[in-house]
């Protein structure tokens, strides 16, 4: 790896930790980047794997204000992000890219217009919870616990395959379902999909070590690491609007370059 590629990859390391930490969908900066430069798609993948794992824990470092009173269900959710993410990440170095590629934008779009309609959705959620009884509740909150358990795990498995836009899926299922704010479930979100890409890279160094590029994991890691950091700072700051506008255009870009690509 030359200079010019490792400054080249350490910017889009940047770009990438601070979109992953406001939204997700980073790893459509680092990715395209790093093939750019001739390397293998299966090499380019995991070795960015590995890499944005540092940007995602200073983007939940920087969100740590927002988790507070989420530790139960950091507890309850965060092993289905460890085993969907164990379960992409196997198939990742099982299958052809071809197996996810047409459900993917289909995901990306359904979590698009969780993300928009997400207040209505929640002030419906409340208003029904504040009718019922409270067995019928207690029912009701157990069905869609299980329902965002599930959810999880299957945003795990995607972000263990590959990665791209998993944020953009874990905002629009967990705001659609959790009575919280856009910038509690954003801070969620970080920590889960940071168990996620963690979890594929030990995946990946137990079993795939020859896959990894280590000058490509330390341009990437150092890039996320200041990003991460650098987006919780704006990220925090958006009001719940522009950071819904931003969640969707960024979006829409992810479901454009993966049909691209």
């Amino acid at each position: 790896m030359s200079w010019l590629e490792f400054v080249a990859v350490l910017l889009a390391g940047v770009a990438a930790g601070t979109v992953n930490t406001i939204v997700g969908s980073g790893t459509l900066i680092t990715f395209p980047t790093i093939l750019a430069f001739g390397y293998p798609a299966v090499v380019a993948n995991v070795s960015n794997n590995v890499g944005l794992v540092p940007g995602g824990v200073s983007g939940t470092w920087g969100y740590r204000a927002e988790l507070e009173g989420q530790r139960r269900r950091l507890l309850r959710l965060g092993p289905m992000s460890l085993l969907g993410s164990i379960t992409g990440a196997l198939l990742l170095l099982r299958l052809p890219a071809e197996a996810f590629a047409a459900i993917v934008p289909v995901l990306l779009a359904i979590s698009l217009i969780l993300v928009v309609i997400q207040p209505r959705v929640q002030a419906a959620v409340q208003r029904r919870r504040a009718a019922q009884a409270a067995t019928a509740s207690t029912a009701a909150g157990q069905g869609s616990a299980a329902f965002t358990m599930a959810g999880v795990f299957l945003a795990g498995v995607y972000g263990g395959y590959f990665g791209a836009a998993q944020g953009v899926l874990l905002v629009g299922l967990l705001g659609a379902l959790l009575p919280e704010s856009l910038q509690r479930v954003n801070a969620l979100k970080n920590a889960l999909t940071v168990m996620v890409n963690a979890v594929a890279a030990l995946t990946f160094l137990a079993v795939a070590m020859e896959l990894i590029d280590w000058w490509l994991v330390a341009a990437v890691a150092v890039g996320s690491s200041i990003g991460g950091l650098v987006g919780a700072r704006i990220g925090r700051r958006l009001p719940p609007l522009a950071l819904r506008i931003v969640i969707v255009v960024v979006g829409v870009v992810a479901i454009v370059r993966i049909l691209a690509g």
